[in-house]
């Protein structure tokens, strides 16, 4: 086993405790879930009143081996690492948590959930097969896979009003929408970097403004060139989320008629210098 594989396992690890955490604390205790193969498992495992550890085995099974079809053994064995630690730590059942008020349960429990379900994702495994589903009809279906997500999701929170009662699937809702935020951060990084890309007759002018404002280089994709087709330039720059307003007045203040495009940056890779 390399470092690498080492250093994985233990925050994959990490990731199913603080899960768990969020589990047996916050949700558990209040009757609340977030969705997912999770929640169908805290469904089940109320009706039939056998330990939900069990089903969080038994019912990702199928998107483990799946997983190992379509992505590799690695990332079978780091799931199947996962759900297994998770499953161990909510074997045994706790009547009272941190809190008895539902939506502190549902804010605190979905937090905590969410970091812990992206930590794991973001070292390469799952500990919930449910977003499996969803690339799947994707595939078959015209729904997207936020749409088969959500569909999903609110399915099985739907069907937790039956078990737990309406009060308890609305702060259900809460605590998916609370623990699917966290993921998206946990796994993303709270990113400030923006890419910047502009269209104008005066590419190079306003490649030296925006200079005379942040440090950072900025890229001429396409030159102005009057004789061509289509005269424009296009110039591409990276920025932090705090500039866009300099580099907006600096643009303008140049052109007036650029065209502007900024969007967020999901990672910047910077070669370093020898």
């Amino acid at each position: 086993m390399t470092i690498a594989h080492a250093k994985n396992i233990v925050f994959i690890l990490l990731g199913s405790a603080i899960t768990a955490l969020g589990l047996q604390f916050f949700l558990l205790p209040n009757h609340l879930l977030d969705g997912g193969v999770t929640g169908l498992s805290i469904i089940a495992a109320h009706l039939s009143g056998w330990p939900l550890g069990v089903f969080l085995l038994l019912l990702n099974i199928p998107f483990v081996y799946l997983g190992y079809r379509r992505l590799g053994g690695t990332f079978a064995a780091y799931s199947t690492i996962g759900i297994v630690m998770l499953a161990i730590l909510t074997s045994v059942h706790f009547n009272h948590g941190f809190t008895d008020t539902p939506i502190l349960a549902a804010v605190f429990g979905g937090m905590f959930v969410g970091v812990g379900v992206g930590i794991v994702i973001r070292y390469g495994g799952i500990i919930d097969g449910a977003d499996t589903v969803a690339v799947l009809i994707d595939r078959v279906t015209v729904f997207s896979v936020g749409e088969a997500i959500m569909t999903i999701n609110g399915l099985i929170i739907a069907l937790s009003g039956f078990v737990f009662g309406w009060e308890a699937a609305m702060y259900s809702l809460v605590a998916y929408f609370v623990a699917h935020k966290a993921i998206d951060v946990t796994v993303e990084g709270l990113n400030e970097d923006r890419s910047v890309w502009i269209v104008s007759m005066n590419v190079r002018d306003i490649g030296k403004a925006i200079n005379s404002v942040i440090e950072e280089p900025v890229t001429y994709v396409k030159e102005s060139n009057p004789k061509d087709p289509e005269p424009h330039g296009v110039l591409l720059a990276v920025i932090t989320r705090f500039e866009e307003q300099k580099i907006k007045a600096a643009v303008y203040a140049v052109d007036p008629r650029a065209f502007i495009v900024i969007s967020s940056a999901h990672e910047i890779i910077r070669s370093e210098e020898s």
